[in-house]
């Protein structure tokens, strides 16, 4: 059994992106946004998302549409849905996500946004395979 006082969890991650726990169709991932960070624009083929947020304030781009997002918010991205998630707030956005199947690298860890770009750019975050 994996269980997970989540919040907790993703509030003691300072990290931008920390993969908790990769089954064989979904993934659970922590993220860290800080102030004046974002995501990055981006869109998921063939990948649902599912994010919580837990902590801070921010800005939910999704298909085009805005939404502020706070501590105990949910949001979904379809597969195939272009989106961003920016931090508006002066402290950390702190969320976590389901992805399904899972996005990235069993046990990744990337403690910046730049980090975690150079990951995927060189093919080092590619999710486990069936």
């Amino acid at each position: 059994m994996e269980h997970f006082t989540i919040a907790t969890v993703a509030e003691q991650s300072p990290d931008f992106r920390r993969v908790l726990w990769t089954g064989e169709h979904t993934q659970l991932v922590i993220m860290t946004i800080p102030a004046g960070g974002e995501i990055g624009e981006e869109v998921h083929e063939g990948i649902d998302q599912i994010l919580t947020f837990v902590s801070g304030v921010g800005e939910a781009r999704v298909a085009g549409a805005k939404q502020e997002v706070v501590a105990g918010d949910l949001v979904v991205v379809p597969a195939g849905t272009r989106h961003n998630f920016v931090n508006t707030g002066p402290n950390p956005l702190v969320l976590y996500t389901v992805y399904g199947p899972p996005e990235h690298a069993d046990q990744a860890v990337h403690r910046t946004k730049e980090e975690a770009d150079a990951a995927e750019a060189a093919g080092e975050d590619e999710p486990p395979t069936q």
